[in-house]
């Protein structure tokens, strides 16, 4: 069955629970999209997710690096897509093995490679509301 909600956060440590929460419903091969404007909370969900699963290292946004691992209770892959311009430089990163994986996959600026994705796929829309507290629509999942 799959499901949505929308959950307000006004302050990043309420955001940072939400992923949590998010994080405590992941199974190995579970894959996590997330879409949001700069700044709106795509890393503070990884971050709460990450927590979840017993990784303590620091989870730092991969916009550069573009794919980060991490180990805990299920391995961690961490994409960000901000500067991928087409799906076919996604593929030539071998990036979609990841996808399939035993692992945990959270996908920042998913939408490039949308037609990629399962339909089971965890989805996340942020938005940033006029009082800066930040709107997550999440389907997919039940928390």
């Amino acid at each position: 069955m799959n499901s949505s909600a929308t959950y307000t956060t006004k302050t990043v440590n309420q955001t940072l629970q939400l992923g949590k929460k998010i994080g405590n419903k992941c199974i190995p091969g579970s894959i996590i999209s997330l879409r949001g404007p700069l700044g709106s909370g795509k890393t503070i969900i990884a971050k709460g997710v990450a927590l979840a699963i017993g990784i303590v290292d620091p989870i730092t946004s991969p916009t550069f690096t573009i794919i980060n691992e991490y180990t805990g209770k299920i391995p961690l892959i961490h994409i960000d897509l901000y500067r991928i311009k087409s799906i076919e430089e996604f593929e030539l990163l071998g990036a979609e093995e990841l996808l399939f994986g035993m692992n945990i996959t959270i996908i920042e600026w998913s939408e490039l490679i949308d037609m990629l994705l399962p339909e089971n796929a965890i989805r996340i829309e942020i938005s940033i509301k006029e009082d800066s507290s930040r709107s997550f629509f999440v389907s997919g999942v039940t928390i």
